[in-house]
């Protein structure tokens, strides 16, 4: 992939363009390689003006807080894309409704909804990525997702046309949504209800002793390894694992959690082959003990 122009532009961009960057302390796992071009753009100006010189030459992703992505320990062939400061503004519109950039934290929103008395999105605070992942993801927990308090998107494609997608014209599924990949969400709208704030947090701190006591923190660790099957809430996967995968089962320093089956973890160096064989051993043998596939809900990047 030929990147003279991209180097040429990256002197006069507003945001930061660089080159074979590591990408390995900018997710959860610490795992990964290198990344052709990495790029931070400051402004919806900057992030349009790349996308047009870039021309779709080769892969984009997009990465929020890298709470649930896996790379590989091999170079990126493209672009990563991290939204900048600009992206991360939390707007009041009415006394019901919020405007958020997808760069802030999904904890942040739950924060500032809080503050101004707005019920709804307390589970939020118990999901540790951005809000364009929770869309891209359908982000949820406690019974409550994305879709239930999503008015609408504000995205643009990888050509650089900016538009607006409102919730009911999308299809939410069980951690995803049926939107084409080459998008990258901009911000988005949510609806709550008034309530106490006192009630608010009660309630988010109910919750978030609830994780707490029950998902490891403060690790090498992506969050929710595989999906819980669809239509089957008597199949969790940490019970599937539990009764399917040696709880000691290790490559290299990918580990199971001992606190969550469903939470693997790397030790210390793991290398993404590790994760990967450790992924593709847990999913055989629950296949062959239970007959459920499991299906993966940390992204692999590749």
């Amino acid at each position: 992939m030929e990147t003279e122009d991209i180097k040429k532009l990256a002197l006069s961009i507003d945001g930061d363009v660089l080159f074979n960057q590591s990408i390995k302390n900018l997710n959860w796992f610490n795992i990964g390689g290198k990344t052709k071009i990495f790029f931070k753009p400051n402004s919806l100006k900057s992030l349009i003006e790349y996308l047009k010189q870039y021309a779709l030459r080769g892969k984009i992703f997009i990465l929020g807080n890298g709470s649930n992505v896996l790379f590989d320990d091999k170079i990126y062939d493209g672009t990563v894309i991290k939204l900048g400061k600009s992206f991360s503004n939390i707007t009041l519109l009415n006394k019901e409704t919020i405007i958020a950039g997808t760069a802030v934290s999904q904890k942040k929103v739950s924060e500032f909804a809080k503050d101004f008395n707005i019920s709804g999105l307390e589970f939020m605070s118990c999901i540790p990525g951005s809000i364009g992942g929770g869309i891209r993801m359908n982000s949820g927990c406690f019974n409550k997702e994305f879709k239930d308090v999503l008015i609408s998107i504000q995205l643009v494609d990888f050509k650089g046309i900016v538009r607006s997608i409102p919730a009911k014209n999308i299809n939410f599924n069980y951690r995803s949504i049926e939107l084409p990949k080459d998008l990258i969400f901009l911000s988005a709208t949510f609806k709550g209800k008034e309530k106490l704030r006192g009630e608010i947090n009660d309630y988010m701190n109910e919750l978030n002793a609830i994780k707490n006591m029950n998902q490891p923190t403060k690790i090498k660790t992506s969050g929710s390894t595989f999906k819980n099957p669809i239509n089957q809430t008597d199949k969790k996967v940490w019970k599937l694992i539990r009764s399917s995968v040696p709880s000691e089962t290790s490559y290299g320093d990918a580990v199971i959690s001992e606190k969550h089956a469903n939470f693997f973890v790397n030790k210390k160096n793991a290398k993404s082959a590790d994760m990967k064989s450790l992924i593709n051993f847990v999913k055989k043998k629950v296949k062959d003990k239970t007959g459920i596939k499991l299906e993966l809900e940390i992204v692999v990047v590749e």
